[in-house]
């Protein structure tokens, strides 16, 4: 659920009419639109990754029980064409849409749904954003083929939402899971509006129009099968390169496009930009607190003092961003703006004086070491974070702390943070609910997206807390101590928020941002 993380696709953030296109006249059926992402996915499998970019592409590919509508930000059904929740809030009963087949022919029924949430469940999955998004199931149940039980221990605050959750949550045939076998994750069925053709790894993911689609959502003004025969994703790392492809029209669509590169986009009729606040950070630094050297709390304190997050946003985000000082931004329900006050301020020589009460010294080459040890790290990010690396890394230097920039790939690098095996990483997250921090510090999470490692049993009981207080302001209280532990212990340097922006070729009708999400169902490619 990341940007070079995660995201649950059910992010709302407040978007203005003018992430509309022009309305052009009437939708022209045919043609394509391709799409350039910096980031690739690590699989398809929607249950085994933790990629915001999978969960944009399987999305074309299946629906979800419940869907949000963009304009009232409301809970609607979708494959579910009815629910109804019990008095005490625990139990869900959803009566599932008839006629939607899946494009091996599979019927969607209740038993498909308890099949997918058994196998995300199920540990064996190793499932990460799709476990945590329907986490406090006790049981589920399909007691006729239209009817889908959920029982949850304890009635959950974000659950219903998180049901929204695009791609992530889709129902999957247990018949196609078991004829691919390890091989779904390239080569996923659904029963949305595009079929998936074919995955040239480095290269592109191309998906077709699935011609017997008539179930669309009540909210889109296409009630039938999607406009473009096709929708390509193209997989370019580097920024300027993208963007020439842009300029050229071998590509539609950029996504998260820089702010200083948007604005040659603004003025220009050929092209239109969509915007959002992403709910969740643009960047932060985690730390492995398996890491000896960073075990010390005043180590990770330091490094948060050192960092100059302002000249960072001007640099990088050439000023459009907010400092960050805790895990989530204010465009998250249950932010605490006392964390502007109690936050990690810049402060190198307060850092300097931290590092020295560890018994760190600066040597002659003006670099901290401690028992004849330098104090230097490894920072692992993708390529898209390179300048905020060298900017970090000059910053730490100053206090005396060497940092290594390692670039990898998206996939990659997920991989490695999520088993413990690096020292420093950046990352971004898109999440609509402040329960997101559950995924981020709760220690059942540890091997998933707790890279940070952190082992915290206050922490982990106010988390817990947060998801089954259904009372907006005792959870507002829950979070607002979450933070401040989260502050306390320096598990992050946490650095910005942003906005996300997209740019997209006029001749591409009717691409809307659900939040920060992408919408394509109205979208239509004039030729």
């Amino acid at each position: 659920c990341s940007s070079g993380t995660f995201s649950s696709g059910n992010d709302s953030s407040s978007n203005s009419d003018k992430n509309k296109s022009e309305e052009a006249s009437e939708p022209q059926s045919g043609g394509t639109i391709t799409i350039a992402s910096m980031l690739e996915p690590d699989t398809l499998d929607v249950h085994k990754t933790a990629m915001s970019i999978a969960g944009l592409v399987t999305s074309h590919i299946g629906g979800t029980l419940l869907a949000i509508n963009p304009e009232t930000n409301d809970l609607e059904p979708y494959l579910a064409e009815e629910y109804n929740v019990s008095e005490d809030g625990k139990t869900i009963t959803f009566k599932i849409r008839q006629g939607v087949t899946f494009t091996d022919g599979t019927k969607l029924t209740a038993q498909v749904f308890k099949d997918t949430f058994d196998r995300i469940l199920n540990p064996e999955t190793g499932a990460t954003v799709a476990a945590s998004l329907i986490a406090g199931i006790q049981s589920t149940s399909a007691p006729d083929d239209q009817t889908f039980v959920i029982e949850l221990a304890a009635p959950s605050a974000p659950f219903l939402r998180n049901l929204a959750s695009q791609g992530y949550l889709q129902p999957i045939s247990k018949a196609a899971m078991e004829k691919q076998g390890d091989e779904y994750g390239r080569n996923p069925i659904g029963a949305g509006p595009f079929i998936f053709k074919e995955w040239v790894t480095g290269q592109s993911i191309t998906l077709e129009r699935n011609k017997d689609f008539n179930w669309p959502k009540a909210f889109s003004k296409n009630q039938g099968k999607a406009y473009p025969d096709q929708m390509v994703y193209k997989f370019i790392a580097d920024e300027q390169t993208m963007l020439a492809a842009l300029d050229s029209g071998s590509v539609d669509i950029a996504m998260n496009v820089s702010p200083k590169n948007v604005q040659k986009y603004r003025n220009n009729p050929n092209y239109y930009v969509l915007e959002a606040e992403r709910q969740g950070l643009g960047l932060f630094l985690e730390m492995n607190l398996e890491d000896e050297v960073l075990s010390d709390l005043n180590v990770r304190k330091a490094i948060n003092m050192a960092i100059n997050k302002d000249a960072i946003i001007k640099a990088v985000l050439s000023g459009e961003g907010t400092p960050a000082y805790g895990p989530i931004p204010a465009t998250i329900f249950g932010y605490d703006s006392n964390v502007e006050k109690y936050g990690h301020k810049l402060n190198k020589d307060k850092a300097v004086s931290l590092l020295e009460s560890s018994g760190y010294s600066k040597n002659s080459n003006g670099m901290m070491e401690k028992d004849g040890k330098e104090l230097a790290f490894e920072l692992s990010i993708m390529a898209q974070y390179n300048q905020a690396a060298q900017m970090v890394q000059a910053m730490l230097k100053e206090v005396g702390i060497t940092v290594n920039i390692q670039s990898m790939e998206a996939g990659t690098l997920i991989e490695k943070v999520s088993q413990g095996e690096y020292d420093l990483s950046f990352l971004a997250y898109s999440y609509a609910d402040p329960d997101i921090l559950s995924l981020l510090f709760h220690s059942s999470q540890i091997g998933g997206l707790n890279h940070v490692r952190a082992k915290n049993s206050e922490l982990d009981e106010l988390l817990d807390k947060g998801r089954t207080t259904i009372d907006l302001e005792e959870r507002k209280q829950v979070y607002a101590r979450i933070q401040e532990i989260i502050v306390e212990n320096a598990y992050w340097a946490p650095i910005y928020a942003e906005k996300v922006f997209y740019v997209v070729n006029s001749r591409v009708k009717n691409v809307k941002l659900e939040g920060v999400t992408i919408e394509f169902h109205d979208s239509w490619v004039q030729q």
